[in-house]
């Protein structure tokens, strides 16, 4: 094979339309941009405009707001990358994981405002965890293989857990 054999594939690359050639190329005069007014015009048109009648999205009422600024930003860890750090020997699963212990043994970059433990994998190692919060999944699973999970969070007033 040499250099000059290589070419894209049949049909990869369009040529670009030439608009406002003449009339004999189909694109001429207006080029393809219809009558005038403000669609023929570069950069300006609205968006949602509904000819002056009330457009819709200010026709319905206004409802809600998540207060985002309050929220906690959790990193959400799998059973399953828990169980390779314990196979590969960086996480030790008789030692209590927290966060800190989870970014020293590389399975989080960084702890944020706290850890919540998803049941995704599987956890065949005895381990205690000390995290935020954690799925039903991920509680059972882990109590199954004989260790604990300790649910930092407050409990929530409806009688559920944090999770």
């Amino acid at each position: 094979m040499k250099l000059s054999d290589i070419a894209d594939n049949a049909g990869s690359r369009k040529k670009r339309m030439r608009v406002g050639r003449g009339i004999g190329s189909g694109k001429g005069k207006t080029a393809g941009r219809g009558g005038k007014g403000q669609t023929a015009r570069s950069g300006v048109r609205i968006k949602g405009f509904e000819g002056g009648q009330m457009p819709l999205h200010r026709r319905l009422p206004k409802r809600g707001f998540r207060n985002t600024s309050f929220a906690r930003k959790l990193n959400e860890v799998n059973l399953g990358r828990v169980q390779a750090a314990v196979d590969a020997g960086r996480l030790d699963a008789g030692a209590l994981v927290d966060a800190a212990a989870l970014v020293k043994a590389g399975v989080l970059r960084r702890a944020k405002d706290g850890v919540r433990l998803l049941g995704a994998g599987e956890i065949k190692a005895k381990v205690a965890f000390s995290v935020w919060g954690a799925s039903k999944s991920a509680v059972a699973a882990v109590e199954k293989a004989g260790g604990s999970v300790t649910i930092l969070a407050p409990a929530r007033p409806g009688g559920e857990q944090a999770a």
